[in-house]
């Protein structure tokens, strides 16, 4: 027999880190090569990893609920010698480009101790690891010397930077409790939380920024009742949604559209579209529609940075998907370059790795603005919560049929059976005026109702 160590991927270049959400397989289970062996969780996205070989699952080393560094051992197979000499021990790495681990395979990271939860109560902050061998900075100066330490602190992930930036927070001062002493995102938030407040210059209040940490009130469970922890994709989802009301002034705008001709033009072509793989949707149309319309509307296809506006050259639309897991909003690239038949094809794929947590950290990123679609679940409409740091989110209601009144070319009135749904755009009313955001609306409609048949 041979052992066959499985690691911890790397999900992108920007994490540094994982959570074993489940294991898909027990001790002693047989497994097969690609079959899915655990679930993993991170900043970016929830995915199954597949086993890097067949054989047995011999050795559990990470437990559910562990978050650890990339590359850190999570388990053993054990496997005959000649499926182990045909097939390399490394995890797969589902993102492409992952750069190469820093510790070498005969020393593997230690691991990561337990991550204090950003709970209400600060907790002590984790001893300083020892000092590091000091080493010139890489600036070309010359002038400052850093540990190797504060080295591979500075090489935090993104996210972390971004946040120590709005918080002018100094990285290297912050024990990490990351491999290497890296800092994670937890750290930050937790000095962040225990750190003193800063005194402002001026009377000028400040709003709470994206990095904040988030405080959720606790409530005091009752006999009989059932706690279940948040998953990580849940908690994200939570954090982000409470740090978006907060930050952007939303407003929320109500279309009713006809979409009966848009039934009309889905019936005749569905057909041909279902030959050629792709079940195509009403909301393929309310994304095409968007797409169009969006480059005509830049601000709503925009972003806020400070006192700045950003607007986007892409136009990338994010489709909200439920899952029984959480939510999550995989992202349509340059959706304005494609034609009816490329988005519903891009609709169905995103959808189903989605459910099958089989989408790369790239699929949910660079969204310029996002549709959501509660009304396949029955509602007549809603109003959804900004996407940050976008300035749009638009809510489709139920598309069903309802009675019109109708008013013909000389006058005459009438009340006639129509396919109809409800339109909701929430807006950031810092950049976002009403006339702007009901102004892309009537565009949207428009088309809605007089799609080209040649289009579809």
């Amino acid at each position: 027999m041979a052992r066959v160590d499985v690691l911890m991927p790397q999900m992108g270049e920007s994490i540094a880190e994982g959570t074993l959400s489940k294991w898909l397989k027990k001790v002693g289970d047989s497994v097969k090569r690609d079959e899915p062996l655990f679930e993993i969780s991170t900043d970016k996205v929830d995915a199954e990893i597949p086993a890097p070989a067949a054989g047995t699952l011999a050795e559990i080393k990470v437990q559910e609920g562990q978050t650890v560094p990339v590359q850190t051992l999570v388990a053993v197979l054990e496997t005959d010698a000649s499926a182990a000499a045909s097939k390399p021990a490394p995890a797969p790495a589902p993102a492409a480009a992952a750069p190469k681990p820093e510790p070498s395979k005969a020393e593997p990271p230690p691991p990561k101790p337990t991550p204090q939860p950003r709970a209400q109560a600060p907790s002590p902050q984790p001893p300083a690891p020892a000092p590091a061998p000091a080493m010139k900075t890489a600036d070309g100066d010359g002038g400052g010397v850093q540990t190797a330490e504060q080295r591979l602190r500075t090489k935090s992930t993104p996210l972390v930077r971004k946040i120590a930036a709005e918080h002018s927070v100094d990285i290297t001062r912050i024990p990490g409790s990351g491999y290497a002493g890296r800092v994670t995102k937890q750290d930050i938030l937790g000095y962040i939380e225990r750190a003193p407040a800063a005194p402002t210059p001026g009377p000028r209040p400040q709003a709470p920024g994206p990095g904040a940490a988030i405080d959720h009130p606790t409530v005091e469970p009752w006999p009989g009742d059932r706690v279940e922890p948040w998953s990580k994709i849940r908690k994200i989802t939570a954090d982000h949604m409470v740090m978006s009301r907060r930050v952007s002034a939303h407003v929320a705008s109500f279309f009713e559209v006809d979409f009966t001709r848009i039934a009309q033009l889905r019936a005749k072509a569905k057909q041909t579209y279902a030959e050629r793989g792709v079940n195509l949707t009403f909301l393929a149309f309310i994304v095409k529609a968007c797409a169009e319309n969006l480059r005509k509307h830049p601000i709503v296809n925009a972003a806020v940075s400070g006192d700045s506006t950003i607007y986007r050259a892409e136009v990338n639309i994010g489709i909200a998907v439920a899952l029984d897991w959480g939510l999550i909003v995989p992202v349509i690239k340059h959706a304005d370059e494609l034609a009816l038949m490329g988005i519903a094809r891009a609709i169905n794929d995103l959808g189903e790795r989605a459910r099958t947590k089989k989408l790369s950290p790239d699929d949910i990123q660079r969204g310029t603005f996002t549709i959501t679609n509660p009304g396949g679940f029955g509602p007549f409409a809603g109003i959804p919560i900004i996407n940050q740091p976008q300035v749009a989110i638009l809510g489709v209601g139920a598309i069903e049929k309802r009675p019109k009144v109708l008013t013909a070319d000389d006058g005459a009135e009438s009340i006639a059976i129509r396919t109809m749904g409800m339109l909701t755009m929430s807006y950031d009313h810092r950049v976002v005026d009403g006339a702007d955001a009901d102004r892309f609306l009537a565009d949207v409609k428009n088309l809605l109702q007089e799609f080209p048949e040649g289009a579809v």
